[in-house]
C-alpha cells in the first residue's frame, strides 16, 4: 500500500525545499519534482495532495515555468503559494496583472472564513514575496483572506479542493503558517505516520527487494550517514553486506583509527580497510578546480571498491548514505535552474559505475537521517556529529592539494573543533571547521618577519543543510582558536572568521 505523500512541484522558490520539510514535520512524506510534470505522471505517482511552490517569475514572463493545467482534474487537493497561486489563477481563468511594485517582507494578512485558514487568527503577521497580484479569481473561487495591498491574499474553490495563498505559510515569519499546512493535509486525508520507525520498516523492506540474495558493499566514510545506511542495509541484508572504509588522503586528524574502532569494534559491522591516500592524493595533485576535485574523488572511490573485491567477495550492490539535499543540489529539480555543486555521490559518479547504487536514505533530510539513526540504536554522541563533507578537506584546502598544505588544515581544524566543544557548543552548531585559503600575507613572530597561510574557520547554524546562518560566536572563543591555530601550526599566521550565511553562500567553501 503506496504511503500518503504531497508532491510539490518546484518553480523555482528559495522555499520550495522549506515546503517539504514542514510537511515532513507534520509526520507526511513529501517531494519535490519539476513544474512541467505531466498529470498522468502525477496520477500514478496516487498523491494525496498537489503544491505549487513559489518563484521568481511573473506568469507573464516569456519563458516562465508552466504545469500541466490537467493536474487541476485529478480530483486531489491542489495549494498554490505566492506565483503558485498566481500560475493556478491565470491558467484557471482569473484575472492577474503585474503589481506596480514588488511586495517582499511582512505584511498583515486578514484570514476570512477559508478552509486552510481555521485557527489562524484573524489579523497575522505573513511573510509576502511577489510581483504579480490578482485582481479577480477564476471562476468558481472565492476570495479567503487579504492583506493591506492586495485585496485576493487567499482564494479556494471549497467544492473542488482548489486553494490559493499570496503569503508563504513554510516561512518562520509567518504567523500560523503550520496551522495552514495542517489544515492543508487535513483536506488532503494525510495520516500522519511518516516518522522514523515508519522509515525503517519500509527501507528494510525495499533493500531487501531491491537486492534480493545479493551481495553488497557499503562506502563508510565515518559519519552519521553512510553510517546509518549500513545498519539499515545490514538489518536487511546481515551478513551479506561488508562495508569498505577507504582512507582517501583528505581525511580529518585521526579520523582513520577512529572509524576503526567505533564500526569494527563497538557495531560489530563488518568493515575492510583500504589505504588508498596515496593514489588520491597522486590524481589531485594541482587539482584547485572544485568540480574536477569532486569528480576526481567519486571515480577514485569507485575504484578503491572495485579493488577490494578481492576482499569483499564479488558484490553487485554499493550502498552509500546519499541524502535528498545531495540530490537536490546536484541536479536542477526545475529545468532551467542552475546546479548549485556536484556531490561526489551523486553528481561526481562515473556513468559506467559497475555497481547497482543502494541509497536507503536518498529521501531524507539531515535531521530525519539523526533520528533514524536514534531508532537503529546509534549512541547520541555519533549521531549528532557534524556533517563531514564526502570529498573531505579536498573542499576545505583551497586551491591545488598537496601533503603540507593538508597538514596545516588538519592541525588548524582539530585545535578549532577542540575549542568549539570545550565551550560546550559543538552540539548546537550544524557545523564547525576550518578552511585553509590560497592566501599568504605578512606577519610578525617574535621579532621575524613572516610570510604564511591563512586561516577562515566557519561555523553555522542550520536545521538541514539547506539554509544556514553563520554562528555568533563569542569573542572569547574566536580569540582562544585564533592563538592556538598561529602558535601550534607552523606555516598558519592569520585567522579570520566567515560571516557568510546560506543562502548567498553555501556552507562550504567549495
Amino acid at each position: 500500500m503506496p504511503r500518503d505523500t504531497i508532491l510539490i512541484l518546484d518553480f523555482g522558490s528559495q522555499y520550495t525545499q522549506l515546503i517539504a520539510r514542514r510537511f515532513r514535520e507534520l509526520q507526511v512524506y513529501s517531494e519535490i519534482l519539476p513544474p512541467d510534470v505531466k498529470a498522468e505522471s502525477l496520477r500514478a505517482r496516487q498523491p494525496k495532495g498537489i503544491v505549487l511552490s513559489g518563484g521568481p517569475d511573473s506568469v507573464f514572463d516569456k519563458g516562465a515555468p508552466r504545469c500541466d493545467r490537467k493536474l487541476f482534474d485529478l480530483g486531489v487537493p491542489v495549494v498554490g503559494i505566492c506565483y503558485g497561486m498566481q500560475l493556478m489563477s491565470h491558467l484557471l481563468g482569473g484575472e492577474v496583472k503585474r503589481s506596480a511594485r514588488r511586495e517582499y517582507g511582512q505584511a498583515e494578512f486578514e484570514a476570512g472564513a477559508g478552509a486552510l485558514l481555521s485557527g489562524m487568527r484573524p489579523k497575522a503577521r505573513v511573510w509576502m514575496s511577489h510581483g504579480d497580484s490578482i485582481l479577480k479569481p477564476p471562476p468558481g473561487f472565492v476570495v479567503a483572506g487579504s492583506s493591506g495591498t492586495n485585496a485576493v491574499a487567499a482564494i479556494e474553490a471549497r467544492g473542488r479542493h482548489l486553494y490559493g495563498l499570496l503569503f508563504h505559510p513554510e516561512v518562520q515569519h509567518s504567523e500560523d503558517g503550520m496551522r495552514v499546512l495542517a489544515n492543508f493535509l487535513d483536506a488532503c486525508g494525510c495520516a500522519r505516520d511518516w516518522n522514523a520507525a515508519s522509515f525503517v520498516d519500509e527501507a528494510v523492506r525495499r533493500v531487501r527487494s531491491q537486492v534480493g540474495q545479493g551481495r553488497v558493499i557499503c562506502a563508510l566514510s565515518g559519519g552519521v550517514d553512510s553510517a546509518v545506511a549500513a545498519l539499515l542495509v545490514s538489518k536487511a541484508v546481515g551478513d551479506r553486506l561488508t562495508c569498505v572504509f577507504v582512507d582517501n588522503g583528505v581525511l580529518r586528524k585521526d579520523e582513520a583509527a577512529q572509524v576503526r574502532r567505533r564500526f569494527a569494534e563497538r557495531l560489530e559491522l563488518k568493515v575492510v580497510f583500504v589505504d588508498a591516500s596515496r593514489r588520491f592524493l597522486a590524481k589531485l595533485k594541482g587539482v584547485a578546480d572544485p568540480e574536477r576535485k569532486r569528480k576526481v574523488i567519486g571515480r577514485e572511490f569507485i575504484e578503491a571498491f572495485k579493488r577490494s573485491r578481492r576482499r569483499t567477495g564479488k558484490a553487485e550492490f554499493l550502498a552509500q548514505g546519499t541524502l535528498y539535499p545531495d540530490v537536490i543540489e546536484s541536479t536542477s529539480v526545475r529545468g532551467p535552474s542552475a546546479v548549485i555543486k556536484s556531490h561526489h555521490n551523486v553528481g561526481g559518479l562515473p556513468k559506467a559505475l559497475g555497481f547497482k547504487l543502494v541509497e536507503p536514505l536518498r529521501e531524507l533530510f539531515k535531521d530525519e537521517v539523526r533520528k533514524v539513526g536514534l531508532e537503529l540504536g546509534l549512541d547520541e554522541e555519533f549521531v549528532y556529529r557534524q556533517p563531514f563533507p564526502g570529498p573531505g578537506l579536498a573542499v576545505r584546502c583551497l586551491g591545488p592539494i598537496d601533503p603540507g598544505r593538508l597538514r596545516l588544515l588538519r592541525e588548524a581544524d582539530a585545535v578549532f573543533v577542540e575549542e568549539i566543544k570545550a565551550a560546550g557548543l559543538y552540539r548546537s552548531l550544524w557545523q564547525s571547521f576550518a578552511v585553509l585559503l590560497p592566501v599568504r600575507s605578512v606577519g610578525v613572530m617574535g621579532d621575524d618577519r613572516t610570510y604564511q597561510y591563512t586561516i577562515a574557520l566557519r561555523a553555522v547554524d542550520s536545521a538541514d543543510g539547506m539554509t544556514a546562518d553563520w554562528a555568533r560566536l563569542p569573542h572569547e572563543l574566536l580569540a582562544r582558536a585564533s592563538s592556538r591555530i598561529v602558535n601550534e601550526v607552523r606555516g598558519i599566521n592569520r585567522v579570520v572568521y566567515d560571516v557568510s550565511s546560506k543562502p548567498p553562500s553555501t556552507i562550504e567553501w567549495e
